[in-house]
């Protein structure tokens, strides 16, 4: 985005979007979520999607209803999703898709290495390539999430912990990645925008999965509260708290919303990796702590 182009009569609300700095946010996550929200994909396409999504999903629960165990392959999926983000989505919104995995991975880590008194053995997702997909990545990561809250309070309510700031602060495990390393297909075909390759996906999501499994994959974007909390009581501070939307995990949304709320909790990831980024850096530059 060039600001030399800034018309005062008709200002381009993504970019001052892109040059605002309230919200603290990778420059390179920034970069292709405001131009995928600009896209003609969004503009076109997504109204459509949306609607089709919607109605596909309500045939979908009430076929579910009847035939609870039909169709159910996460291998499928999973080869869906692979075959559809390579050749169908942009490259912006698979960089954003590609981050949240590895994203989602350290803030886990750094939660993990930041309770005392507690051993996590995590499943770290760090998908370099389309076929790290097919290897039931979607599912995984939800699994992740619910197995890692669960382990961690149970060791917590065990021994009697609670979350508190350390002693040190271990920030080893955050990194900087800029993506630069990965080189997404840019063909004629690959056009769909974040949001509308989520709600095209959503309905293969809940035909493919058990009812549990989608059930517990949408209720899993709201423990984006839960995570931010952790974080809160190892940092000291509830200042990130206002950048998180999907809050309030024991009163379940939806899941016809689902697809909105999952944009949503990718930006709560990057924005919360962000801070830690910065926290990172500013040690470094403090000398306290060496670059990992």
């Amino acid at each position: 985005m060039d600001y030399l182009t800034h018309d005062e009569r008709d200002p381009n609300p993504w970019l001052a979007l892109y040059l605002d700095d309230s919200i603290p946010i990778n420059s390179a996550t920034k970069r292709a979520l405001m131009r995928d929200n600009s896209s003609k994909s969004v503009r076109y396409l997504l109204p459509i999607i949306e609607v089709w999504s919607k109605i596909t999903m309500f045939f979908i629960h009430v076929f579910k209803y009847f035939v609870p165990r039909g169709l159910n392959s996460s291998r499928v999926l999973h080869q869906i999703l692979a075959w559809g983000l390579k050749n169908f989505v942009s490259p912006d919104a698979n960089l954003l898709i590609f981050r949240h995995f590895h994203v989602g991975t350290e803030i886990l880590q750094f939660i993990a290495g930041n309770v005392q008194g507690v051993a996590l053995a995590g499943n770290p997702l760090k998908p370099k390539d389309f076929d790290s997909i097919k290897e039931d990545l979607f599912l995984k990561h939800d699994l992740n999430l619910y197995n890692f809250v669960i382990n961690l309070n149970r060791q917590l309510k065990e021994k009697g912990l609670t979350i508190r700031p350390p002693e040190k602060l271990d920030l080893s495990m955050i990194t900087e990645d800029q993506f630069d390393h990965i080189v997404f297909p840019n063909r004629w075909t690959n056009v769909l925008d974040l949001r509308s390759a989520i709600e095209l996906f959503t309905p293969f999501y809940q035909l493919f999965l058990t009812a549990n499994d989608f059930v517990r994959a949408s209720n899993s974007l709201q423990l984006d509260e839960t995570i931010a909390i952790y974080t809160s009581q190892i940092l000291g501070t509830p200042a990130h708290l206002g950048l998180v939307n999907n809050k309030h995990p024991m009163v379940p949304e939806t899941t016809y919303s689902a697809a909105y709320r999952l944009v949503l909790h990718g930006l709560a990831a990057e924005t919360l990796h962000e801070i830690l980024v910065k926290m990172k850096l500013s040690k470094q530059s403090d000398g306290i702590i060496t670059p990992h």
